[in-house]
């Protein structure tokens, strides 16, 4: 079996807490990511999904080594990113590329999009000064926008637009693997499927390698082939998707598929919904045992003492909890 194009083994990402006024002292770490194993296979997307503040974002920046990880290993094809110098880095960087969030803060407003796409191309070195243009107008086209466009500036573009930039600029270098932050979450709803129909259209043409971070599980069905549930800063269920979507076996990954709406008026009203009660807990002081059991309504004694490992629940489906919903 061939090695994975990204391995990620127990992350960690923490940030200091400081207390005191001008002569400040660390009081305590915020476990933003802790202890996170997740591979990815060349060809494969990734739904990484979890609530707001679990840590899905850290982990992507972590991925970029734009957030410095505590501790873990992070590779590449076999290349442990976390331990490259800067030099290293700047020539690896072609191969992994992001789409961040919030698309019109993911671009320089003071720059063209002819400058925009151009600048990582001429950076690296992907082609010469006088095969831009035509390099640009294919991109372009490729995400469903003019050669007219070139020469706007991103105030002149929608937010859906301004979408298709930024996965258009991820693209230009053709890395092996793409980071896609909550893509689609800051665009309105009818311009979401239309963003997420290019993508799947992209993931085909090219054969991308992405992994896709999202709250929303809809969205995560729609364009993964494994799904990666995370929870306080830990990877709690993993599985390929529609196992998942049938058959959840952590009880936090039940209850989120619980409040996904389903179309069918009848099936909405009779099917059984999962209340969660309370907030999560900070990741500053984290609960013992499994970090899910101050909310989840099937906690035992176990569940407040001991931590549970992700072990297989079945054929390519793992789960971190003492008591799985499914087997």
């Amino acid at each position: 079996m061939s090695s994975p194009l990204l391995d990620i083994n127990d992350l960690k990402v923490y940030f200091p807490v400081y207390t005191g006024g001008f002569f400040k002292r660390k009081a305590a770490d915020l476990k933003a990511v802790d202890g996170v194993s997740l591979s990815i296979n060349q060809g494969e997307v990734i739904g990484l999904v979890g609530e707001s503040g679990c840590g899905k974002s850290t982990v992507a920046r972590a991925v970029m080594c734009l957030a410095k990880a505590t501790s873990g290993s992070v590779k590449l094809e076999g290349d442990e990113l976390n331990s490259m110098s800067s030099k290293e880095l700047k020539a690896k960087r072609p191969e992994f590329q992001m789409i961040f969030q919030d698309p019109f803060s993911s671009l320089n407003p003071r720059m063209t999009v002819f400058s925009i796409l151009a600048e990582p191309l001429l950076y690296h070195g992907m082609v010469k000064k006088h095969e831009l243009t035509g390099a640009l107008s294919n991109l372009l086209e490729e995400v469903g926008l003019s050669v007219s466009d070139m020469g706007k500036y991103p105030h002149e573009f929608s937010g859906g637009q301004l979408q298709r930039i930024a996965i258009a600029r991820a693209l230009s270098l053709k890395p092996k693997l793409i980071i896609a932050d909550e893509p689609v979450s800051a665009l309105d709803v009818s311009i979401r499927s239309q963003i997420l129909n290019l993508l799947v259209r992209l993931i085909k043409e090219y054969s991308l390698t992405l992994l896709f971070i999202s709250h929303d599980l809809s969205v995560i069905r729609h364009i993964s082939d494994r799904i990666a549930v995370m929870y306080l800063g830990k990877i709690v269920e993993t599985g390929p998707n529609e196992q998942v979507y049938s058959s959840p076996a952590h009880p936090y990954t039940h209850a989120l598929l619980s409040a996904v709406p389903v179309p069918d008026p009848d099936k909405e009203k009779s099917r059984e919904r999962v209340v969660l009660q309370g907030e999560p807990p900070s990741p500053v002081n984290p609960p013992t045992g499994c970090s899910f059991h101050p909310r989840c309504p099937y906690a035992k004694d176990k569940c407040s003492k001991v931590m549970p490992d992700l072990i297989p629940n079945n054929e390519g489906h793992m789960v971190a909890c003492h008591f799985p919903l499914s087997k």
